[in-house]
């Protein structure tokens, strides 16, 4: 991990669950945080939770990703402020499990979900990579996918079982980590990216009633994926990392 301390990590969804784990995490580990999200002052809200010497290390930025002009305006603020980006992770997802997919009336909603978990990776991935061509860096791109981005299944009794689009969206990440590689191959760059493909994790992308029933199966925790994420950074420049899969202990999916 030394070699990251003050390089610059991009994080998105980073205002709770998942994203607001990894952005601490990357603080602590010494590396100056961007945590993205459209809730912003939730991201400044948690350097209340990091030792004093790490607070200085993480800043707030508010960002849709499924707004293009968005994405495009706060990666050329992160550039000018900060340097450049060295490490981006694509955590920003969302799922509209109370739609169906072969209901009238669906389209807005699956749209939304398309242009979170889909184009919100691509286009944050192009300005995040486009930083690192600039400068010529080893940077590394992790994508959090999901167990549902290599098969579908049926969740366990008590979650919403209702995947809507949701799968679709992860199994195009599955797709676009080995596409980059490819370009980065290509383009003879030391660019990394990675995958980390969870299962059921308890987070607020759950409404109230999920998360209680949750307490009964085996499920992960976001920490658990921050781990994951700090693990991939931490290999050696020539190790690529390309999907880290985790179940929880005693899953049957």
């Amino acid at each position: 991990m030394d070699r990251w301390i003050g390089k610059v990590a991009v994080v998105t969804g980073a205002s709770a669950g998942i994203g607001a784990e990894i952005v601490k995490d990357l603080a602590k580990a010494g590396i100056c945080v961007v945590g993205l999200a459209r809730r912003a002052e939730r991201v400044e809200a948690l350097k209340d939770g990091l030792p004093e010497e790490f607070r200085k290390n993480l800043h707030a930025m508010r960002c849709d990703v499924a707004n293009e002009e968005e994405i495009v305006a706060t990666f050329a603020k992160i550039v000018e402020k900060f340097g450049g980006v060295d490490i981006l992770v694509n955590n920003a997802g969302i799922g509209k499990f109370d739609v169906k997919l072969t209901e009238r009336g669906s389209a807005s909603s699956v749209n939304e979900i398309v242009k979170t978990n889909l184009m919100g990776v691509i286009n944050c991935t192009r300005e995040a990579v486009a930083s690192m061509r600039d400068r010529d860096v080893a940077g590394q791109v992790i994508h959090i996918n999901s167990l549902l981005g290599h098969k579908v299944t049926m969740p366990p009794s008590g979650v919403d079982s209702n995947l809507n689009v949701y799968p679709a969206t992860k199994f195009a990440i599955s797709a676009l980590t080995e596409s980059y590689q490819f370009e980065m191959v290509a383009e003879n760059r030391k660019i990394k990216f990675s995958s980390v493909s969870p299962g059921v994790v308890a987070t607020e992308f759950f409404d109230e009633t999920t998360l209680k029933n949750l307490q009964h199966f085996p499920h992960l925790l976001s920490s658990d994926i921050s781990q994951a994420v700090l693990y991939i950074l931490s290999t050696p420049s020539h190790v690529n990392i390309q999907d880290v899969l985790i179940k929880p202990l005693g899953c049957r999916y």
